[in-house]
């Protein structure tokens, strides 16, 4: 079925009901002011803000945007992009999008406006759903990007080179639109991307979304009196797919701005949060934070939170076994996925193996896995290959990329690039990946587009950008410069020039020597892994070689 029949399900059911808390402690509402006023005001002095819908208000928010869309010609098949921070219009318009028979396509908020412009011609977007954040970036582009395209903006003060939400939605009916949809009708698309860096459009039907909720519901048994504490940005996966775990329960959920220890355990306790999915770095911050004395656990209301779990990148075993001691009646749990196979749990831990900590786990509900050699055939128990998996969740294609489709799809297995080795439990480990993609932090960067802006440096003559093993992000990202001759470069003056990437692209480790080619031309980041001891940090806690 569609997952879309979940949401009109609640909505009969449990009609009152809180669905969606959006709440950040630390500011109001951005989305009030206009851009001067916003550049002007520290964020330091605003107040707490909170609002929050029921399931009634969910569905028929769903049902205007919906209607909408068909107003103005959007049918099954069309694509419509959501670029928005975590808010209450994000879901209602994903799912309102859904109800058309349309597309729904996730933007990662990090794009800049050529990467937005880029995703938006690559899935064929027909729709832009922006919010206040992207209005710099969107405006930047608005001639390109509006040619043949509706761009809709979400908040006051809207820009005359879109057209206002509110004012849109605001006579659309409230009635579901009555599309016909089966779980063969496609539903949505997500970007991944290689170690190029150039995003790929993944297409999935409706089973995967629905695939992607049940299995969520189901891995961490969560029913009618939970409460779902959403802190990841909803364009990922795994933060939207977690989250319907909620969805197929009917039980409310909080998405929370703001990743700060206390601002974390102060949303469980005002909350009553009881599932709370959290990345490694901030685990490792709370943790931290309760060493230093900044958080004591007696003042807040932490009693009915039950469950922890974290994803998005491999879990250091020492910091669950810290955080048992911590939390000791805390069940937890790891998810492994990708935007091919619908997000997190194709693979996963169970909360019943905490013994088995450090492991991603076995396959996850309606899942199969299996670790193949270059041959693709499977290896030998405990030997490293690379893992595939097989299930309802798995993608239908890239989308108008048969050459990538052929190359990652084969008889029905996703191969997912990563390097892993079973135990003699049936337990599955990651032990390194075959892309050369750098996960910090739960976010994927992309060593080829660091190294080609380095490059344009006068100064250097080659640059490897490499992954390091890092306690608390997982990684984080070493630029390894071979400086030209004659001349000389200091880490100084390449931070300097780095001020040119996002933050969080930019090298936070630099060295200097000669980069190692092969025959073909291409680096050899294995040797250059191995010389600065860029081991898996997971799989050295676990004695994997």
């Amino acid at each position: 079925m569609p997952v879309t029949e979940f949401l009109e399900r609640n909505a009969r059911l449990y009609a009152d009901e809180v669905a969606l808390v959006e709440l950040n402690p630390e500011e109001k509402d951005t989305r009030r002011l206009t851009w001067k006023e916003f550049e002007l005001i520290e964020s330091n002095r605003f107040e707490p803000y909170r609002r929050e819908i029921t399931w009634r208000d969910f569905d028929e928010k769903a049902n205007r945007f919906a209607n909408m869309l068909l107003s103005r010609n959007i049918k099954k098949g069309d694509k419509v992009a959501i670029l928005m921070y975590n808010c209450l219009e994000w879901l209602p318009s994903y799912f309102g999008v859904l109800k058309t028979g349309a597309i729904a396509v996730p933007f990662n908020f990090r794009y800049d406006a050529d990467e937005i412009l880029y995703c938006a011609e690559l899935a064929e977007v027909d729709v832009v759903v922006f919010g206040f954040e992207f209005i710099g970036r969107i405006e930047g582009i608005a001639d390109k990007l509006s040619k043949g395209r509706l761009l809709i903006y979400v908040g006051d003060n809207c820009p005359g080179f879109a057209e206002s939400y509110r004012e849109l939605v605001a006579d659309c009916s409230s009635v579901a639109p009555g599309i016909e949809l089966t779980e063969d009708d496609f539903g949505a698309i997500y970007f991944s991307s290689g170690t190029t860096g150039f995003p790929k459009a993944i297409l999935h039907k409706h089973r995967s979304l629905t695939q992607a909720a049940e299995m969520e519901q189901k891995h961490h048994a969560t029913g009618r009196d939970d409460t779902f504490l959403c802190i990841p940005p909803l364009y990922h996966t795994g933060a939207k797919f977690h989250w319907m775990g909620s969805l197929v329960a009917g039980s409310k959920a909080v998405l929370l701005k703001g990743a700060k220890p206390k601002t974390i355990i102060s949303a469980v306790s005002s909350e009553r949060c009881t599932i709370v999915w959290l990345l490694v770095p901030w685990a490792q911050d709370i943790l931290d934070a309760i060493d230093r004395g900044e958080i004591k656990l007696e003042d807040y209301h932490l009693s009915q939170w039950r469950l922890m779990h974290v994803g998005a990148q491999p879990v250091p075993p020492s910091l669950i076994k810290r955080w048992k001691q911590v939390f000791p009646n805390h069940d937890y749990d790891t998810n492994y996925g990708l935007s091919e196979s619908t997000g997190p749990g194709c693979v996963h831990l169970g909360m019943e193996n905490v013994r088995k900590v450090g492991a991603i786990g076995i396959p996850g509900y309606r899942w199969e896995c299996k670790i193949v050699g270059e041959d693709d055939k499977e290896v030998e128990q405990g030997k490293v290959g690379e893992l595939c998996v097989k299930g309802p969740g798995v993608m239908t294609c890239y989308y108008n990329n048969p050459e990538a489709t052929a190359e990652t799809l084969k008889d029905g297995w996703l191969y997912t690039g990563d390097m892993a080795m079973q135990d003699d439990e049936g337990f599955i480990y990651l032990v390194d990946r075959k892309k050369d993609v750098i996960v910090s932090g739960g976010e994927n960067i992309y060593p080829v587009q660091i190294e080609d802006f380095i490059r344009t440096n006068d100064k250097v003559k080659d640059v490897a950008v490499i992954g390091l093993a890092d306690q608390r992000l997982g990684e984080i990202t070493a630029a390894i410069i071979e400086v030209k001759e004659g001349m000389s470069l200091t880490k100084e003056e390449v931070d300097d020039f780095c001020l040119g990437l996002p933050r969080y692209k930019r090298p936070k480790v630099v060295l200097f020597e000669d980069i190692p080619r092969n025959a073909t031309g291409k680096i050899e980041k294995p040797a250059l892994r191995k010389r600065h001891g860029a081991d898996n940090l997971v799989a050295k806690e676990n004695g994997i070689e």
